[in-house]
């Protein structure tokens, strides 16, 4: 069975690799279900790990199956399994269980350990292949309306992840009732963040350095977002105007612009951080005025990562909905594909060198 791969810590040895075929009798109790994988999605997350700068293979495996965004169909369950049955349409999630008490009570994107198991990511294969097998836990059923678009769940399911755990954190205030939010970052996660917010009745502003004419911002006036470049209105500038923002999302994978967001976060406000950046950068910040200001106006940071089953039945709900308030907007972020596993080159390239893509995806198999 292909998949495609890379050799963790080898920069750019992508290639095509070779796994035996998955049966259900792997999962434990009868528990097991095998998914012919239909569309995967692919994001920087892919890219820096064909560049070695993290991930790591399975135990038993000298390479790592990359592919965390994946859709698939159902075609055969174990005995025990009643959840689901061959023909429905699933998305799995990526985290997996660790040894701690959150992984233990279901709250495994919450681990405390240091080591942590996500496929496609860090010692467990990832989608990009033709099956896979995996206990009912891990596969949020699909309906058929949205099986078009469910590819994008999961990054989906990150934003609703932040989003839901920044009114668990508001219960403090016993009643928090946020109406102005800004979303940092116009690319795949930043449009999919300014849909998420509009549908739980946020006035969304949006922000990033694009200018027009932009498939991206013509897909955020689409939803009836404000957009603003920062080549022309800073953060700051915009948050006297449009603001104060109870909620601001902030997805541009540039940690300097965090700083400036903490300082024009409203009072009582929830900043939610999204990007992952490695690296070493430094940067020069007012730190008493932020700190300042947290203490004084009860402000709060939080950060988002791979999310559990929760927060992917989520984004079903919110997708659902979006396909009934914006026909035929999802759709339009999913921009470059490219077909079969064998063109994983291809895949890369475009993944790596096409800056107007909004969302690159793989058709493994076509339904």
């Amino acid at each position: 069975m292909r998949a495609i791969a890379v050799l963790p810590g080898r920069p750019n040895s992508i290639h095509l690799a070779e796994l035996l075929k998955p049966s259900v009798h792997e999962v434990p109790n009868g528990r097991g279900v095998l998914v012919q994988v239909l569309r995967v999605g692919v994001d920087g997350t892919d890219k820096e790990i064909n560049a070695a700068e993290y991930g790591q293979a399975p135990p038993g495996y000298d390479f790592l199956v990359i592919g965390h965004e994946c859709f698939g169909r159902v075609l055969e369950v174990g005995p025990h399994v009643t959840e689901l049955v061959p023909g429905d349409y699933v998305v799995p999630t990526v985290r997996r269980p660790g040894g701690s008490f959150y992984d233990q009570i279901g709250q495994y994107d919450m681990t405390s350990e240091d080591i942590y198991y996500e496929r496609g990511i860090n010692l467990r294969h990832g989608y990009l292949t033709e099956l896979f097998v995996d206990d009912p836990e891990y596969l949020v059923k699909i309906p058929k309306g949205l099986k078009d678009v469910a590819v994008l769940l999961e990054p989906t399911s990150i934003i609703e992840k932040g989003i839901i755990q920044a009114y668990e954190a508001q219960r403090r205030f016993k009643i928090w009732r946020p109406k102005k939010a800004a979303v940092l970052g116009a690319g795949t996660v930043g449009l999919l963040a300014a849909l998420s917010l509009k549908m739980k009745g946020f006035d969304v502003t949006s922000f990033g350095k694009e200018s027009r004419p932009s498939r991206n911002l013509d897909l955020l006036a689409e939803l009836g977002v404000r957009y603003i470049s920062t080549n022309d209105l800073s953060i700051r500038e915009a948050a006297k105007r449009f603001g104060p923002f109870d909620l601001m999302f902030e997805a541009t994978g540039y940690s300097p612009v965090v700083f400036e967001a903490m300082e024009c976060l409203g009072k009582n406000g929830v900043l939610v951080l999204a990007s992952v950046t490695g690296g070493d950068r430094e940067h020069s910040v007012p730190a008493d005025k932020i700190n300042l200001d947290f203490v004084l106006g009860n402000k709060l940071v939080i950060g988002t990562v791979n999310a559990n089953r929760e927060y992917f039945e989520a984004g079903v709900y919110d997708f659902a909905r979006a396909e009934l308030e914006f026909p035929g907007w999802l759709p339009k972020l999913l921009t470059h594909p490219v077909t079969g596993l064998e063109n994983y080159q291809a895949m890369m390239s475009t993944l790596t060198t096409e800056r107007s893509a909004i969302k690159v995806f793989v058709n493994v198999a076509y339904d």
